[in-house]
This record gives C-alpha cells, sequence and structure tokens, in this order.
C-alpha cells in the first residue's frame, strides 16, 4: 500500500510539474508619450469704476480684486504674458497683479497694453489653482468722463523647455 500510495504521489507531482513547464506567456510593446502642456484658466467678473478724488488730487484708483487664475504646465521656465486689443482712453491705465505659484516670479501690479507684457515668469512643471488675480484702474483728471467701456485681457502661457 505504501508503494502505491508513493506511485500515485509521484504521478501527481510530474503531472502538476508537467502543467507547469507547458505554461505560455505573451508579450507586448507599449508606446507612450507625453507632450508640452500648456494650459492657463482665469475666472471672476472684474468691474471698476472710478467715481471719487480727493481735492486737489488725481481720480482714487479703483482695484477689482477676487478674481483668480490656474495654471497647469509640464515645462520649465513657462511665463504668463498679459495684452489688450486696442489702447485705453487717454488718462485710463488698467493695469493687472497675478499672484505667482510657488517657484515663480510675479511682475506685481503691471500696466496692460496692445504690446505682451510678463506678468508672471520662471513657472516650473506644476499645477497650481484658484492664484490671485487682480486689476487696478487709474486715471487723470485729464481722462474726463469716460462712459462705460470693455477691454479683453489675454493671458498667454508660453512653454520653456
Amino acid at each position: 500500500m505504501k508503494t502505491s500510495t508513493l506511485l500515485s504521489l509521484g504521478a501527481l507531482v510530474a503531472l502538476v510539474a508537467v502543467n507547469t513547464a507547458s505554461a505560455q506567456t505573451a508579450t507586448q510593446t507599449v508606446t507612450f508619450q507625453v507632450t508640452a502642456i500648456n494650459q492657463i484658466a482665469v475666472t471672476g467678473a472684474p468691474s471698476l469704476v472710478i467715481n471719487a478724488a480727493a481735492a486737489g488730487s488725481a481720480p482714487t484708483s479703483v482695484t477689482a480684486s477676487g478674481n483668480t487664475w490656474s495654471v497647469t504646465t509640464n515645462q520649465s521656465t513657462a511665463m504668463i504674458t498679459a495684452s489688450i486689443p486696442s489702447a485705453m482712453p487717454a488718462g485710463l491705465t488698467l493695469s493687472a497683479n497675478l499672484t505667482a505659484p510657488a517657484g515663480a516670479t510675479s511682475t506685481g501690479l503691471t500696466a496692460l497694453g496692445t504690446v505682451a507684457v510678463n506678468v508672471v515668469t520662471g513657472i516650473t512643471k506644476l499645477n497650481a489653482a484658484a492664484l490671485g488675480l487682480s486689476y487696478q484702474l487709474d486715471a487723470t483728471a485729464a481722462a474726463g468722463v469716460v462712459g462705460s467701456a470693455t477691454r479683453v485681457v489675454t493671458y498667454t502661457i508660453t512653454g520653456g523647455v
């Protein structure tokens, strides 16, 4: 009986070994790539109305805060520029101030014009949301009365390397 059990056990081990030895494998090559990603978004509905001045001084500047901007880039040394499509009326200056994400540099309150200006530089491989964005409107007395008007501010992210 012992010999019969040993033979049966031996046959079972041999059968398992044969099944293991006949296992099949397959391979597949996976191709992947990550392209340059440079995205910017802004939120808010800024409105600026100058309606006061101290006697003997220029009209009081006004600021619209509470706006935000967000950025995603997988490149190094990206920058944000800003511009408006047409000049401001004589005597008026529209400026923007973007809070820089970690590791980047804001140019602070920067006057906007038809030529793009840097507002944030040195943005490197990050995603950041709800960063501060404010606008300021300055006027001289020579601006006179200016009816309600708008300017579309265009923000552009330019990738680095």
